[in-house]
């Protein structure tokens, strides 16, 4: 049976400030299976950062699981992604011992920057749902939902 790993982009907060155009449009027409659902964007008008999640299940997983908005504050927030985001690339660094088809891509994450609730809550959302969903500890830290 063909082992199908889903195809995980995360654009994470460019480090070069850019505006991006609202007409861009995202062709997906080789990914057939790929279902709107499947794909989380968030860009704030308040900055120019934005993160492109594409990961199947983790919308509905967002609107049905996680905690809401404001439950943390982005200051807690902003420091357990430091952690999973240095845990992350360390992983993305080392394909011959961790999986390279979960640690596709290095996630550029600057603590000295405010990429604003939005950005940092979807991110820590993320990586509970990443653990939870592909049985990964990034940290000592037990994800709890």
């Amino acid at each position: 049976m063909k082992k199908i790993i889903p195809f995980i982009v995360l654009i994470a907060l460019i480090a070069s400030c850019k505006s991006y155009d609202n007409d861009q449009t995202i062709n997906n027409s080789n990914d057939s299976g790929l279902v709107e659902n499947d794909t989380v964007s968030i860009s704030s008008d308040e900055s120019d950062y934005e993160i492109i999640i594409i990961e199947p299940g983790f919308n509905a997983w967002l609107q049905s699981r996680a905690r809401p908005r404001g439950f943390h504050s982005q200051q807690w927030l902003e420091s357990r992604n430091a952690l999973l985001v240095q845990s992350w690339n360390q992983r993305n660094l080392q394909p011959m011992v961790y999986d390279p088809n979960l640690y596709q891509l290095r996630i550029d994450y600057d603590t000295r920057t405010d990429y604003g609730y939005d950005v940092n809550y979807k991110l820590y959302n993320y990586f509970l749902y990443f653990q939870l969903k592909y049985n990964q500890r990034l940290t000592s830290l037990v994800p709890r939902i």
